[in-house]
């Protein structure tokens, strides 16, 4: 049998593309679950890992939906290999029915790994910064600036670049300034 296994990790997230890749696949039976990737209960997977059997293949659409980092990911590997399953992940191109495939698919778990812990540091970093009362995104213009250049420009006396280097302000901003005002 061909298994499939999709996971997203919050409840206002859908399953929808990685049902759809699946399905194209030709998976004869997916497990569905909406669980966080750093829960280790994950109830449709150990349902799914109960049915395995020598010569099947569980296809997933991206490595980061069946593990919660590289040590599960070769953990899973090193089960279905053991029960003589073919694991397939069909966005990392990986397939352990070969050697390369094997190896492949350790090299990305790896990857993933990295990935998801930048993304966990990134988060972190931003919620710290809040708490201290930072905001993220461009240093605000200071509101004197603005108001200058633009009544620099209302009054039509200055040209664009005399504009630019009395408010400190480049182009963008400006244009942007002056399209809001306009409404």
């Amino acid at each position: 049998m061909i298994f499939g296994y999709a996971r997203v990790s919050t409840d206002d997230q859908n399953l929808n593309l990685q049902i759809d890749a699946l399905k194209n696949y030709g998976i004869d039976k997916i497990f569905q679950e909406k669980v966080t990737g750093s829960k280790r209960e994950r109830p449709q997977l150990t349902e799914m890992e109960k049915m395995l059997r020598t010569g099947d293949s569980v296809v997933v659409y991206k490595l980061d939906r069946i593990s919660r980092s590289t040590k599960h990911l070769i953990e899973l590997s090193e089960t279905f290999e053991s029960l003589g399953v073919n694991f397939i992940s069909l966005k990392d191109n990986v397939d352990t029915s070969s050697s390369m495939g094997k190896f492949f698919f350790r090299v990305m778990a790896s990857l993933s790994e990295l990935e998801r812990d930048i993304i966990e540091r990134t988060k972190s970093g931003l919620d710290a910064a809040r708490a201290r009362g930072k905001k993220g995104g461009p240093p605000s213009k200071d509101a004197d600036l603005i108001e200058l250049a633009l009544k620099m420009y209302d009054s039509q006396e200055y040209s664009i670049s005399q504009i630019l280097s009395a408010s400190k302000l480049s182009k963008t901003t400006l244009y942007r300034y002056i399209n809001k005002k306009r409404g």
